[in-house]
């Protein structure tokens, strides 16, 4: 039976709340550079305007690792739920909901229900793997931030 590891954090934006909110569902295949592996792949699949599949192909040392992941889009309340269908965190699932910080400014709430298929961690290893996914995770956002700033002209670049 997988383990569970639930973690969340926020990420703020130097963009309007509904900017943000389109910046980060605009999904594109040239996405996994910004995600920082240039040799990754990706095949978007929009099935209705609140439903998309991503399909992500990732080269490791050891083999290529496909994640299917279904995208479910609520535009009106600025949040998206993904869902991994195959890979690695099968069944994971990550909630993002944008609220507006003001005008010109917005905050990202991320909240994970990670998925480990692995043998019981114990208490103590899924403290240790939650703290080191919600680092990752962290600075990816952070990552995304920067571009969305630099990319909607709020930072020069």
């Amino acid at each position: 039976m997988p383990c569970v590891i639930r973690y969340r954090f926020t990420q703020c934006f130097s963009v309007s709340a509904r900017k943000a909110y389109e910046w980060c569902t605009d999904f594109s295949p040239s996405d996994p550079a910004l995600m920082g592996d240039e040799s990754a792949a990706r095949h978007v699949t929009r099935l209705t305007d609140a439903t998309v599949i991503l399909t992500d192909t990732f080269r490791t040392s050891k083999s290529i690792i496909e994640k299917q992941k279904l995208v479910q889009l609520y535009p009106e309340q600025l949040r998206w739920v993904s869902t991994h269908l195959t890979g690695p965190n099968k069944y994971s699932q990550f909630l993002y909901e944008i609220s507006a910080e003001g005008d010109d400014a917005s905050r990202l709430t991320f909240t994970a229900l990670h998925l480990e298929h692995t043998e019981n961690l114990g208490a103590d290893g899924v403290k240790q793997l939650a703290a080191k996914l919600r680092k990752e995770d962290s600075a990816l956002w952070k990552r995304f931030a920067n571009a969305m700033a630099k990319e909607l002209g709020k930072i020069e670049g």
